[in-house]
């Protein structure tokens, strides 16, 4: 067929059920599906769905003028052996604007066929009235009279698209190509019900008996039952076909397709967070199920007071951990049980109540450990939770920071994403767990901004925290508070116990994470715990140096995928080969710097100083402060080092430094200076540029009067 090499001139109706059957190259008429950070999930058809990853637009995320539901075009680039899509933008977005449409079908005999007119959509599907419209309301979305009077009329005589067409309704239309066609052709006043579509039946009599009510968790046991559920509506969204309700009672959230006619919204006197009673028929959709809504009403009064009952108390049942039982012998963690116990039900609550987290975590090999032992935890908590593939892109994000502290600029950017985000998605205001960071008087700006729209805020942190911080979060995990000496114990550590606690199942693949998180001696308990997982110190090592190479690298991104593989799916090959890069990187850094190289005497004290702007390579690997790190642990002699930059520098120590302390007495010192602590976490002080020699030298000074 010579059409085959005119693919970049048509577009194509995907009518297959793989991605592996995808043609990479061209280009598919689609539905979007969803909305992330880094782009937009599109449908190419029931269960087909790829990413256009927002380096393949022609234009910020942000100025996209797409809304779920939407008709699109793009282009297949590729599709990974593990079935992911990566879509590429395509700049004619209507169908006139190709030179033509035809069908791919792996699987059928239409393949190659053309679309006359663009029309992909196939049979028309019968559309009837749902139960609880009435004649006024159902004018007002411009149906005509025979609707309202139960008689069933075809979406061509309406003028509208096909209710049934995977292509018009998107991924959560409760209807694939193959449904929409058996429907149409069965679907009559007499016989059967269009999927997602409520239909207008006569008043119950006393002879017919109510739905059962059941629970979301048993629906798996009633396929083709009518039922009666009860419970909240966690979400609301209008595709281009059916309205999609996510209702959640006491035991799991279910999807919940109610039909007007195609893109219009049904029952819009619900709304998200109202308690509902549902009657439908339960029906498996794509492998998933759905239940095709009949009728849908509201609650109030005392029926609404008991569901809301039965509600939060499964909700404190379920989201509480049985116990929390830490991975290994350590005192510190041993000593914060109660407040993990209070952090996982905190996350775990969130799952339930179907409410976005966010982890912000530092862009360090410790941060990472510990943001990623979340991330494992609750992920599979959230595919249990939600029936929808990319349920785990929408409800969980995990956002590294350069800086480790929370300060406004990226509460700010927190802040905007989620009121983006509540008020184009519908979705709830985001539980922010702050893990390493947030846990000094630098984060109360931005906490408090979390504060005032209502976010709820955890902050775990394995370093002592300011008691200011206590009154700005809703949960808050720090040995600190315990009054246990925590001397040692890592963010990763901590991160890791957190993960156990909000998930169990995970245990064993967080094992060896601990490890993985400690530059230098790991405690005896977790060396122990990473070698029964398989883990020699040998290879933590090599997971710790990849971790740290990659989290210099487009720091700002969580790279989930790239750091699944490293710390849970690699047998050692990844992670040495990016780790000897990481050293080849390191030594060849270190080897300039330990040659320029200013040693002091400071009152008989050997201090190492290091001016990184004019001795180390700027905006290449290993950051300043790794850098500090790495020439101090190779330190020959020398008590302190400090390296310094324009306008800050990084203090290491072979004792303990009060930062805050030290930049107290260089600002007494060099009152023009400006100086600050601005990073207690990293022994960061930040200072005026101008006055840059006289702040090195009052610092110094400050950490040797210090011992």
């Amino acid at each position: 067929m010579d059409w085959i090499t005119h693919d970049e001139d048509v577009w194509f109706d995907f009518r297959g059920s793989s991605p592996k059957q995808l043609t990479p190259g061209r280009y598919y008429k689609g539905t979007v599906d969803g909305f992330a950070d880094f782009g937009v999930f599109v449908d190419l058809a029931p269960g087909v769905t790829g990413l256009l990853h927002r380096s393949e637009l022609d234009r910020r995320l942000e100025t996209l003028d797409w809304e779920s539901g939407d008709t699109v075009f793009v282009q297949v680039k590729n599709v990974r052996s593990n079935g992911n899509i990566d879509l590429g933008w395509s700049i004619r977005q209507s169908e006139s604007e190709f030179r033509g449409a035809r069908v791919h079908d792996p699987d059928g005999d239409a393949d190659g066929e053309e679309i006359e007119n663009g029309d992909s959509d196939g049979p028309r599907a019968v559309k009837k009235t749902p139960k609880g419209i009435s004649t006024k309301s159902r004018a007002s979305n411009g149906t005509d009279s025979a609707e309202t009077t139960g008689e069933s009329t075809t979406a061509d005589e309406e003028g509208g698209g096909r209710a049934g067409s995977a292509a018009d309704q998107g991924p959560d239309a409760g209807s694939d190509a193959v449904d929409a066609d058996h429907d149409a052709a069965t679907d009559t006043p007499e016989s059967g019900r269009q999927a997602g579509a409520v239909e207008a039946e006569p008043e119950a009599t006393e002879a017919e008996a109510e739905p059962e009510r059941v629970t979301v968790d048993s629906l798996g046991d009633r396929v083709g039952e009518t039922v009666r559920i009860e419970g909240e509506v966690v979400g609301a969204r209008q595709t281009g076909g059916p309205t999609i309700f996510e209702v959640r009672d006491e035991t799991a959230v279910v999807d919940c397709a109610a039909f007007v006619e195609a893109g219009v919204r049904a029952y819009p006197e619900v709304e998200e967070g109202d308690v509902v009673r549902l009657d439908g028929e339960v029906e498996l959709r794509r492998g998933e199920l759905q239940v095709e809504t009949e009728a849908l009403a509201a609650l109030d009064g005392e029926d609404a007071e008991a569901v809301e009952r039965r509600l939060a108390d499964a909700l404190a049942e379920k989201a509480r951990p049985d116990e929390v039982d830490p991975l290994a012998g350590e005192p510190a963690v041993e000593a914060v049980t109660d407040q993990l116990a209070d952090a996982a039900e905190a996350i775990r609550g969130a799952v339930l109540e179907s409410r976005p987290i966010v982890i912000r975590h530092a862009a360090t090999a410790d941060g990472y450990v510990a943001g990623a032992a979340i991330e494992r935890a609750v992920l599979p908590l959230i595919r249990e939770e939600h029936a929808r593939a990319d349920a785990e892109y929408h409800f969980f994000t995990r956002r590294p920071l350069d800086d480790p502290v929370y300060g406004m600029d990226a509460a700010t950017s927190d802040v905007t994403r989620m009121l983006q985000d509540s008020e184009r998605h519908d979705e709830k205001l985001p539980l922010v767990v702050l893990v390493g960071i947030g846990g000094t008087t630098d984060s109360l700006d931005g906490l408090g901004l979390l504060g005032v729209y209502g976010a709820s805020r955890v902050v775990v942190d394995a370093n002592a925290v300011d008691t200011g911080v206590v009154e700005e979060t809703n949960v808050l995990v720090s040995p600190s508070l315990s009054n246990v000496d925590a001397t040692g114990l890592s963010t990763g550590a901590l991160g890791a116990n957190l993960g156990a606690a909000v998930n169990a199942d995970v245990r064993t693949d967080l094992a060896h994470l601990p490890a993985v998180s400690y530059w230098e001696s790991p405690p005896a308990a977790y060396t122990e715990l990473a070698g029964e997982a398989g883990y020699s110190a040998d290879r933590t090592r090599d997971l710790r140096e990849a971790i740290a190479l990659e989290a210099y690298y487009q720091s700002y991104q969580d790279k989930r995928e790239l750091i699944t593989d490293l710390l849970f799916e690699d047998d050692g090959g990844l992670a040495g080969h990016v780790s000897e890069q990481f050293r080849n990187k390191l030594d060849t850094e270190v080897e300039t710097a330990e040659a320029n190289l200013e040693l002091r005497d400071v009152d008989g004290v050997s201090v190492g100083v290091l001016d990184a702007d004019s001795y180390s390579h700027q905006y290449d690997f290993p950051p300043t402060a790794l850098l500090a790190d790495e020439l101090h642990r190779r330190a020959d002699g020398r008590t302190a080092t400090v390296v310094y930059s324009t306008d800050e520098l990084f203090v290491r120590a072979d004792d303990a430094i009060d930062v805050r302390a030290a930049a107290a007495a260089a600002r007494e010192a060099v009152p023009e200076g400006g100086v600050t602590a601005s990073g207690i976490r990293q022994n960061r002080i930040e200072f005026l540029s101008g006055a840059r020699n006289a702040v090195v030298d009052a610092v110094a000074d400050a950490v040797v009067a210090q011992r």
